[in-house]
């Protein structure tokens, strides 16, 4: 098992490597100069003395090759500059983001895990049943919907609504911004601040719950319908103590790892949902940087993504292998 995980994080350095190359290389094809942007826009006349000591502040005009070696040298110092467009650290900017998208994937992800796995699984032991149907509908219509039309409609119910009807002040939720942004054990929020949290988690866990909900149902009746099931009933067991003692292990495979890399996308990819809700995290700012070709701040932002990735993708891989006992066994054996 050890050597399983220190294969697996040794896979870590070429996956972020070539992710972070390709970017910055992409980023120097895409339309636009940043000097000029800094200097006063692409659609304005500016000084070019202006765009020159913005070149040489930066090293914009150095070869190519010389930027990408500068780059890695301080990115393994954790050194991740500073933007372009106000000055600031980006390490000031990611202490300040980052926080605001962990929380907001951890209460994501936990909707997808207590709601998907549960639907699913109660759709799987009353298969064909008038739930398990319902189950299905409403499962396609939330992975169908986009997240901007139903952040707005949600915001339209629960917080427009309640408000211009009058009900009571506990059923208004808010839809703009953080809120008094106070938390205890880090991503419990107190105070007022979960009438901020609940719409743009309910929205960014919609399709990846659903998702979530189609998967364990299918995997459980894959399941249900195996040689050892129908062994353990046999030998006495009833249905639910068949699939709690020898079923859900088997059938949560497929779906840890659907948990778990959502968990990482949802860290940098909740862009609409965080604009949709003003919601200050990593997703909205890199999106803004991108197109103000800030590259510290888009660069910056997008290491920690892929970190953020890839080390939920090992935390996976490792579930895998203690869920499974036979994959790190396997790897062993072609050692």
């Amino acid at each position: 098992m050890f050597r399983y995980i220190v294969r697996r994080i040794l896979l870590i350095i070429p996956t972020i490597f070539l992710a972070l190359s390709f970017l910055f290389a992409l980023f120097f094809v895409l339309p636009g100069d940043p000097a000029t942007l800094m200097a006063g826009g692409a659609n304005r006349i500016v000084d070019p003395g202006v765009v020159e000591r913005i070149n040489e502040r930066y090293g914009l005009d150095d070869p190519l090759l010389v930027q990408f070696g500068d780059y890695w040298k301080r990115t393994l110092q954790w050194d991740l500059g500073e933007s372009f467009q106000n000055r600031r650290s980006v390490n000031d900017i990611l202490g300040d983001k980052a926080v605001n998208s962990v929380r907001l994937a951890i209460w994501a992800t936990l909707i997808e895990v207590v709601f998907g796995i549960s639907i699913g699984l109660l759709s799987a032991m009353r298969r064909y049943s008038i739930s398990d149907k319902l189950t299905t509908v409403v499962t396609a219509v939330a992975s169908a919907v986009p997240v901007f039309v139903l952040g707005f409609l949600l915001q339209y119910a629960f917080a427009v609504q309640p408000h211009k009807h009058g009900w009571p002040d506990w059923m208004r939720l808010r839809t703009q911004g953080i809120g008094p942004n106070t938390w205890t054990l880090f991503f419990i929020p107190t105070g007022q601040t979960w009438r901020y949290l609940v719409l743009p988690a309910v929205v960014l866990a919609a399709g990846s719950t659903a998702l979530a909900a189609r998967m364990t149902r299918g995997s459980m009746l894959e399941v249900l319908g195996a040689d050892y099931m129908r062994t353990a009933r046999a030998k006495g067991l009833d249905g639910h103590q068949a699939v709690w003692h020898h079923g859900l292990r088997n059938a949560m495979l497929p779906v840890v790892t659907l948990i778990g890399i959502d968990f990482g996308l949802v860290i940098g990819a909740a862009v609409l949902t965080e604009k949709t809700f003003s919601w200050p995290g990593l997703g909205s700012e890199i999106a803004d940087s991108v197109i103000s070709r800030d590259l510290p701040v888009t660069m910056g932002l997008t290491l920690v993504v892929v970190l953020a990735f890839t080390v939920v993708n090992l935390v996976v891989d490792v579930s895998y292998a203690w869920l499974d006992p036979r994959i790190r066994l396997g790897q062993d054996r072609n050692s």
